[in-house]
């Protein structure tokens, strides 16, 4: 009797062992887990609206999440630089919108005028963060302030001069310059709407998710082939990959260059489900709050893959969906909500570049004792 006592002890402590092991491992998706919760509970919305609203912005959002995969696999940190992927989406989009070019098949045009763009982007992106290795992050970070002014130039200054444009509906009084706000109701829900159900209330893009659920199969597809392998191996260790005789330069550039393209892609998926194009500020904040969703769903600096892009996503747009009404129920103000997320989108990227810093200088500090 006693033996089967102190069996079944064992065996719970090493259940609790395991629960623990799990919350240590993953601490930020638990954390945000239990932060979404309260955040719901406090805001007193009907949960068929959370819910409907979730599956909305993961049709919305989870394609550009997902581009950012494949850099953090080739050990390039996360991408800031998809801003200029989502640069190359909206000049397909406004291309569409100046031919006026509507429905399914506006959208398809968007995408191909798009990808020429997004590829020599991804190209002239990827051959400058080659010149700053192991300063990927801050690089792209500097290089989409940089596309964003000769965004502003481009659209302000030479549409109307340069760029002959005749349609008063997007361009300035003036005749020069797109207007700020561009109406893609032409477009709007080519995509999620081509093949939608509604059940008990709920929409489901089918199309859309089945766009998402191919890129989910093609970031698992290509980790197993060479290309994926050499991916692999550059995110490991660099220095080995050379020595390995893996050309990484060339590597490097797929990889941002596939993230790119990827970025342009979503950046239209989600676009056409806004209806709305803000010409100078869409893809201001695109960057910013994927990443902020792919470390939240427990990602870091050197591992990403979807799972974590899946879960930190919901996560992260259930506070987006929750936390101005929660704000408004608590504090009498809804804005303290939009405060509040805007600091986790911060506060999460920082905290993850700080746990990363302080990671390779444990290791540097282990290596040195070792020698």
């Amino acid at each position: 009797m006693n033996t089967g006592l102190e069996t079944a002890k064992q065996k719970s402590t090493v259940g609790s062992l395991g629960i623990v092991r799990s919350i240590l491992a993953h601490p930020v998706p638990l954390f945000f887990l239990v932060l979404c919760i309260a955040t719901v509970i406090a805001s007193e919305l009907p949960y068929d609206f959370v819910v409907n609203e979730l599956l909305t912005r993961l049709a919305r959002n989870l394609f550009l999440v997902l581009s950012l995969i494949i850099p953090v696999l080739a050990g390039m940190g996360l991408n800031f630089a998809l801003v200029i992927g989502a640069m190359a989406g909206q000049i397909g989009l406004i291309a569409v919108k100046i031919w006026d070019i509507g429905g399914f098949s506006g959208f398809a045009i968007a995408i191909l005028f798009s990808t020429p763009f997004a590829l020599l982007f991804g190209y002239l992106t990827g051959l400058i963060l080659n010149k700053t290795k192991g300063r990927e992050m801050i690089t792209s970070m500097i290089l989409g302030f940089f596309a964003n002014g000769l965004w502003q130039l481009v659209f302000l200054l030479f549409i109307g001069t340069l760029i002959p444009v005749n349609n008063p509906e997007i361009i300035l009084k003036g005749g020069v310059g797109l207007k700020n706000a561009l109406d893609l109701k032409f477009i709007q829900y080519a995509l999620d709407r081509m093949v939608y159900f509604n059940i008990m209330g709920l929409e489901i893009s089918v199309v859309t998710f089945l766009a998402i659920g191919l890129l989910c199969w093609f970031t698992k597809f290509i980790v197993t082939t060479k290309l994926g392998q050499e991916f692999r191996s550059l995110g490991q260790d660099l220095h080995i990959a050379q020595v390995a005789g893996i050309h990484t330069d060339k590597v490097r550039i797929i990889a941002i260059t596939i993230s790119t393209v990827l970025a342009a892609w979503g950046q239209i998926i989600f676009l056409q489900n806004i209806g709305t194009l803000n010409t100078y500020a869409s893809h201001e904040q695109v960057g910013m709050f994927s990443i902020a969703a792919l470390l939240i769903g427990g990602a870091t600096v050197t591992k990403a893959t979807i799972s974590d892009a899946i879960i930190g996503t919901a996560l992260f747009h259930l506070l987006f969906i929750a936390s101005p009404q929660a704000g408004n129920n608590l504090f009498g103000d809804a804005q303290i909500g939009e405060f509040f997320r805007v600091f986790i989108a911060y506060g999460v990227i920082g905290m993850s570049l700080l746990l990363h810093a302080w990671h390779k200088y444990m290791e540097a500090k282990k290596k040195t004792l070792q020698e």
